[in-house]
């Protein structure tokens, strides 16, 4: 079963946010969780927040499904960045002059899945390939 979270427009730049979230890629949820606790950068507190709302989608959605769901079985199958809108902003120079100040927002989507999810992807890529 895979599940999904997704935060828009946030205030975070995509290359600072896609260097966090490399580190979690394709490891447990509770792993990832343990990483973004204690990773220095700014990014990894709302992709921490990310990866629990996708965890607990995964748990209401095995409910709704009448499956059992271990949240320890849970892996994050794939995390992705993308860029958002860019605010532009001004700041005053010398002689009259402004200098643009762009404010990089970023799409920030993870999906957790059971292993059983993910052997079957990775059954079907191949019959595909072949």
């Amino acid at each position: 079963m895979e599940a999904f979270a997704r935060v828009r427009h946030i205030r975070v730049t995509p290359m600072k946010a896609r260097r966090v979230v490399n580190l979690i890629r394709g490891k447990q949820a509770s792993e990832a969780m343990a990483i973004l606790k204690f990773a220095p950068q700014q990014a990894s507190e709302p992709i921490f927040k990310l990866v629990q709302a996708a965890v607990a989608n995964a748990k209401v959605k095995a409910v709704k499904d009448n499956l059992a769901i271990d949240e320890e079985d849970l892996v994050v199958s794939r995390a992705f960045v993308d860029e958002g809108t860019t605010l532009k902003r001004f700041m005053p120079r010398a002689q009259g002059r402004a200098f643009k100040i762009l404010k990089r927002t970023s799409h920030i989507t993870i999906v957790v899945a059971t292993p059983d999810e993910l052997a079957g992807n990775k059954l079907s890529a191949q019959r595909r390939s072949n």
